[in-house]
């Protein structure tokens, strides 16, 4: 499972079209961007390759697998996390608790074990637990396990929400501006965490407006205007684009 594509994938809305016959590669241990203009698609592309929505045309594969039109839950299975562009977390749970959540693709015990409270459930729910924590130090938010994620900064929920799709050990992670709410010192960091993960392994998606975290952190970059692709390519390819510069970059 070397790489996420999406072929010629379409997306309308009463006959409005919010995304073209739209073709891209994620690939495994990689950071690559999706950036465009708001009300560009990208955050419908994310909600297509996460089975929230169904393509109306193309198709959308994940190795050697179509997963086009597939529900949420079976894409998360197969290895696709993501995070939102408005913020999903248990507001009254714990940091920790909310992270937890996330592991929920490796559950393995049945309802009736859950229910009975065999051993086997006793094990696997710590075995989860075990894992948050080493996000939490991962990420150096030790010291908020047990803080009620409402009450965090925005900031702050951003990254629980990242840790929380990485309980899923995911294959890959698409990431809706998760430098939102972040200081320029807060979202490198955060791109360097990111940074990590994809030398370990894990295809990044990134939709993103702080275009300084994109330039420094993407290998390759996707530009969409209107639902259609505009220019694919390196940072530096990407930033001296005349036709990226008029519609998104400015000036």
């Amino acid at each position: 499972m070397n790489s996420l594509r999406l072929e010629g994938v379409a997306k309308s809305f009463g006959g409005i079209e919010a995304v073209a016959a739209l073709s891209l590669e994620i690939g495994r241990g990689r950071i690559t961007g999706l950036i465009g203009p708001n009300g560009a698609g990208k955050t419908t592309i994310v909600n297509m390759i996460s089975g929230l929505m169904a393509p109306s045309a193309g198709r959308i594969t994940l190795g050697e697998h179509e997963i086009t039109g597939e529900p949420l839950n079976r894409v998360a299975r197969r290895g696709v996390s993501r995070t939102f562009q408005n913020v999903r977390l248990l507001r009254e749970a714990t940091v920790l608790d909310n992270i937890v959540v996330g592991s929920h693709r490796h559950e393995r015990t049945s309802l009736l074990a859950n229910s009975l409270g065999f051993p086997a459930v006793w094990r696997e729910r710590r075995a989860f637990r075990e894992r948050a924590q080493q996000l939490l130090e991962r990420f150096e938010l030790t010291e908020l396990a047990a803080t009620p994620a409402g009450g965090l900064s925005y900031g702050h929920q951003r990254l629980v929400e990242i840790m929380r799709a990485l309980a899923m050990a995911p294959d890959f992670l698409l990431l809706d501006e998760p430098a939102a709410g972040m200081n320029e010192v807060e979202a490198r960091r955060l791109g360097l965490l990111v940074r990590g993960l994809a030398q370990e392994g894990i295809g990044v998606l990134l939709i993103e407006h702080n275009m300084r975290f994109v330039m420094e952190f993407c290998e390759m970059i996707y530009v969409i205007d209107s639902g259609r692709l505009i220019a694919e390519g390196t940072a530096a390819e990407i930033s001296n684009d005349a036709t990226v510069i008029k519609a998104y970059l400015g000036g």
